[in-house]
């Protein structure tokens, strides 16, 4: 939570809380951030209580692969991702494979015979660059050992660059229903300041693409933000998008994360730091232009133009379900025990081929730790948060919330608590305001 709570104009921007895809800066979810948390040690055989294990079923059940491999490295990016020249020798595609089917035999093990899946997500790093035979081996393994249930969704992220007709084609043969492509913006100059490789019309072509080889659920990110970002660059980004007929999109503010390039460009004094004003006019101009075309927010982050079309796999994060992370620096969650992969490729295929859990740490939350993380995710739903969530000064601090725009008079006295416009651009600091 970046930002205290003030009412001037700066105003902080909500998904500085959580990132791309649900993956978020803390851990929270499945997302790889550069730095683990640190925690208790993980058993080797990668047990869990048999409190956790009985929580099994009550929620939707994900996985959650992580692919952490790229072909460059985009200036913004903190999360767990190699290049080749990273890499070297110590681990590849296929050492990274073999360890993935050794995780997911281990996880149906510790789970005892886990519930099948729900929804499963192929993140990164990126996935594409496995190629419709790696992603399609990477499904399989899926199913193998732990299985999809009737219906499940199945994503995968994909940058624009590594796609095809003939990739789309293949993976939605194997049983794929959704792809997430990552645009960042449709102005070229705001690409090269992200050091993303793709041309300005590739990601809508691969939208289109992906749509044709019969994907009825297609989305794409943009970052709004961007050092050089002006608002007609922002305006032609989303005009882009709508022009692709993608059913979802997810926009997020440009974070500046320590230790990346773009944070040493920044310090350099070679380009500005975003502005927290114009983040917020961003998002603002974001929200009407989707709104406009029929796509509603269900997350502060994330608009859909249907309900089948958001995005369950996240939906399941926000709602505190449970989720096996699979892969190097993966995030797992079961029954209120949270544990983490260690990071490097090389490290997490030589403990699995050891017969070892890959995981280097984990913690077990406490009904406070639970109820503070239901706040943090649940405000940020359009479906809004229970009131009985909250202690006696958090109902007080909702009810002046009313009082100061940004909850739902309503939607309160109805019990939930659920955002306003004005809501969402400061969710971060109407948290700190619920957990006194």
């Amino acid at each position: 939570m970046a930002s205290a709570w003030h009412g001037s104009r700066t105003r902080s921007i909500a998904n500085r809380m959580v990132g791309r895809d649900g993956q978020s800066a803390g851990g929270i979810v499945a997302g790889m951030p550069s730095a683990l948390p640190v925690a208790d040690k993980a058993p080797a055989d990668g047990s869990l209580p048999d409190a956790a294990l009985r929580e099994l079923g009550a929620r939707p059940f994900g996985v959650y692969v992580h692919v952490p491999f790229c072909a460059v490295r985009c200036g913004y990016c903190d999360f767990n991702t190699y290049t080749p020249g990273e890499l070297g020798s110590s681990a590849s595609p296929a050492t990274w494979l073999d360890g993935l089917r050794r995780e997911l035999a281990l996880a149906a093990e510790v789970l005892g015979g886990p519930p099948a899946a729900d929804t499963v997500f192929v993140g990164g790093g990126t996935p594409s660059l496995l190629g419709a035979d790696g992603l399609g081996a990477v499904l399989d393994a899926v199913r193998a050992h732990i299985g999809l249930a009737p219906g499940a969704e199945v994503t995968t992220e994909a940058n624009p660059e590594s796609t095809s007709a003939a990739l789309f084609a293949g993976i939605r043969a194997t049983g794929y229903t959704r792809v997430s492509l990552g645009m960042q913006s449709a102005a070229a100059h705001v690409l090269a300041v992200l050091d993303r490789r793709h041309t300005a019309g590739r990601p809508v072509a691969a939208a289109r693409e992906a749509l044709a080889a019969g994907f009825d659920h297609v989305s794409l990110d943009l970052i709004y933000g961007t050092p050089g970002e002006r608002p007609a660059d922002l305006r032609a980004s989303l005009d882009a998008v709508l022009d692709a007929g993608v059913d979802h999109v997810s926009a997020y503010a440009l974070i500046v994360e320590d230790g990346t390039a773009l944070a040493r460009r920044i310090g350099r004094g070679e380009v500005p730091a975003p502005d927290d004003d114009v983040l917020a006019d961003s998002y603002e101009t974001v929200d009407l232009a989707l709104r406009s075309a029929g796509l509603r927010w269900y997350e502060v982050s994330n608009w859909a133009s249907s309900a089948q079309a958001r995005c369950r796999h996240n939906l399941g994060y926000w709602r505190g379900g449970h989720w096996w992370g699979a892969g190097p620096g993966a995030h797992s969650h079961v029954g209120g025990v949270r544990w983490w992969n260690v990071k490097h490729p090389a490290s997490y295929s030589a403990a699995l081929a050891a017969g070892r859990s890959p995981a280097a740490g984990r913690e077990t939350l406490t009904a406070e730790d639970r109820r503070t993380e239901r706040v943090l995710l649940e405000i940020r739903l359009a479906e809004g948060l229970p009131v009985d969530v909250l202690d006696e000064a958090g109902r007080v601090e909702a009810a002046n919330a009313v009082a100061d725009g940004l909850l739902v008079d309503q939607a309160l006295a109805g019990g939930r608590c659920v955002l306003t416009d004005r809501g969402r651009l400061l969710a971060d600091a109407l948290v700190r305001r619920l957990l006194p």
